[in-house]
């Protein structure tokens, strides 16, 4: 008897040719769609986004191609609780946070695994770029052959039950030759552009939207330099983050960076490039994947958000559960409510959320 799996599928090539994979592999295979966008975050069909009408057609039309069932689930208010209130709530405090992160945690591998066990599936499929391995009695997170597309940061919280009902059948192959096997087969979508948007926010504008849904918690209020000095006004603290240097409209007479954000005086305090490199962050919500607990320091190489480098880096257990990360050298812009992502080698030792920067 073939074993069932349930493939995500966004309308995306990747998606696309992971359902494809699974097929020819032997599995029996359902794709599902998850509509996440809100009903007022409906967006026209002119957005290529995971939740528009035009993704969901070519969904639709890959799974009749591939001759498997689908199905679009409503996730919006599952959605809206767990990613989106949390993503403003995180801005009004301050801090940056990573919803893509909150959305495999909180989203797509608890509530959406648990839903594919009610389809008799036993696997959750997806087109990440990530290997799942059992090593002994553990289940490992890898990087992918294409490192280029590499998304285990974004998969750093999956836990081992998790891991043990997951496949990324995209692991094993680049990006070019995804797009290869999809022309190959027939597939509409074989060269439809990657998304980078944050899918609920397609203008990328995240202190506009933010400034929409809280009536009035976004204000006005000072640029301020490290002695208090005003600067200048500000839009919102929900338009900034910790780094930035683009669209301050300031007029200093020499570069500006926000280097911290006060949510309690609504101030942006802004400063010299230098004063954003750190060497040394607290990291709560942590989630390890080759053992359950960091109980000695560890040598590791971090990463403080998905576009960045890994940097050499020093974990310390903390009483209190979290882990304190020292950096061998400063790094730039260290952001609360980021991840940090840690790695040995092509194995993903684990991460959490970063808390505070010293």
């Amino acid at each position: 008897m073939k074993k069932k799996v349930v493939i995500g599928m966004s309308g995306g090539v990747d998606s696309s040719v992971a359902a494809y994979l699974l097929k020819e592999a032997g599995y029996d295979v359902i794709g599902i769609m998850l509509k996440q966008v809100p009903d007022d975050e409906e967006y026209g069909d002119d957005y290529g986004g995971c939740c528009s009408l035009s993704a969901t057609e070519d969904a639709r039309r890959v799974a009749n191609k591939l001759d498997i069932p689908f199905y679009v689930l409503n996730f919006k208010r599952i959605f809206e609780e767990r990613v989106i209130e949390p993503f403003i709530e995180e801005y009004c405090s301050g801090r940056t946070p990573n919803p893509c992160v909150m959305c495999n945690s909180k989203v797509r591998f608890s509530e959406f695994l648990n839903k594919a066990q009610t389809f008799g599936a036993e696997y959750l499929a997806t087109g990440h770029y990530a290997r799942v391995e059992k090593v002994g009695d553990r289940y490992l997170l890898k990087k992918p052959l294409d490192v280029k597309k590499d998304q285990t940061y974004m998969l750093y919280t999956l836990k081992q039950e998790q891991l043990s009902h997951i496949i990324m059948p995209n692991a094993k192959y680049t990006k070019p030759e995804i797009r290869e096997i999809a022309e190959k087969i027939g597939l509409d979508v074989s060269q439809k552009k990657d998304s980078f948007e944050i899918c609920f926010i397609p203008d990328n504008e995240h202190g506009r939207f933010i400034e929409r849904k809280t009536e009035g918690r976004v204000k006005v209020g000072n640029f301020v330099d490290e002695n208090g000095k005003v600067l200048g006004k500000h839009k919102g603290i929900a338009y900034y983050t910790i780094g930035q240097r683009k669209g301050l409209g300031l007029s200093l007479g020499k570069p500006g960076f926000v280097i911290d954000i006060n949510p309690e005086k609504n101030e942006v305090v802004i400063g010299d490039q230098e004063e954003i490199f750190k060497d040394t962050l607290i990291a709560k919500e942590l989630n390890f994947i080759p053992f359950d607990e960091l109980k000695e320091e560890k040598k590791v190489a971090a990463k403080i958000r998905y576009a960045a480098k890994e940097e050499p880096a020093t974990l310390i257990p903390m009483d209190n559960g979290n882990v304190k990360v020292v950096f061998d050298e400063k790094v730039r812009a260290i952001t609360a409510g980021q991840s940090v992502v840690f790695y040995d080698g092509d194995i993903v030792v684990g991460g959490g959320v970063i808390d505070k920067v010293l």
